[in-house]
């Protein structure tokens, strides 16, 4: 079996001693609601406190078309990059992504994001295939959205000329957690009400692909199962996590903020 740790979760260690923290004290997170590990850093850029050397990161920034993206080696460190789309918390550690409604977007969208894409150790693009067991686990909140954004994705790599994921996971500025699952590489997707959480708590999401036939979508520990259909099976694919902003605008104040307090990638 081989299993790839790609982020590790971030700790407040007043909480590992079992001592009382205040929301006020820590006031960008339900920190109830956060899995912890020892020796976060806020202090530091992203890399310092994450392994983010099987991650590659796209901004909302650069030319038309074709928006800026961040080499795994530079993320890298307690020196890493960061800026005002892509930088810890100083309050808290998170891992924040700030995707704007106005920004560089993709070819292929309409919608700006600050998004990390999943890559190999040797710096080529990860692009696995359906069969086995692959997960994505998260544990994060939204800090601000105008419409709804995109937290977890799979995608479509190689094997056709489609440029779909094969699911999303939204969260909408009600609360409502959504998955949409793509009915064909061709297009259409389908929505599902998978849970509810009101904005600015922390909420946990793990994305599951078994068999090489089946969803496995887990939220706040309920878990739902969902098909996938056959037209899928040509394609590889890889996972993307962060801010996918899902409205556009000339506003560049209004967006989707999303802060990651542990992100883990494994394959089997």
């Amino acid at each position: 079996m081989r299993v790839r740790a790609m982020l590790t979760f971030l700790a407040i260690p007043a909480l590992l001693t079992g001592t009382a923290i205040s929301a006020e004290a820590f006031p960008s997170a339900e920190v109830s609601g956060i899995a912890l590990a020892p020796m976060a850093d806020p202090g530091v850029a992203p890399g310092g406190n994450f392994d983010l050397s099987t991650w590659q990161l796209q901004e909302p920034v650069g030319s038309p078309g074709s928006p800026t993206t961040i080499s795994s080696s530079r993320l890298q460190g307690a020196n890493g990059f960061q800026d005002s789309y892509f930088y810890t918390d100083t309050r808290d550690g998170a891992m924040t992504f700030w995707a704007p409604e106005k920004g560089v977007t993709t070819p292929n969208s309409n919608y700006a994001r600050s998004e990390l894409r999943e890559m190999n150790k040797s710096g080529s693009a990860a692009n696995w295939s359906l069969s086995g067991s692959h997960k994505l686990s998260a544990t994060l909140r939204v800090v601000s959205v105008t419409s709804n954004v995109c937290v977890g994705q799979v995608h479509l790599g190689t094997g056709g000329s489609s440029t779909k994921p094969l699911l999303e996971l939204y969260y909408h500025a009600n609360g409502d957690i959504v998955l949409g699952t793509e009915n064909s590489p061709d297009g259409g997707q389908t929505p599902h009400t998978v849970g509810h959480v009101a904005i600015g708590k922390t909420w946990t999401y793990t994305i599951g692909i078994s068999g090489g036939n089946t969803i496995d979508l887990t939220v706040n520990g309920t878990t739902t199962h969902y098909s996938i259909p056959s037209s899928f099976k040509a394609y590889k694919q890889y996972f993307k996590a962060g801010s996918y902003n899902q409205s556009s605008s000339d506003s560049t104040t209004k967006g989707a903020k999303v802060a990651f307090y542990g992100l883990t990638v494994s394959h089997s």
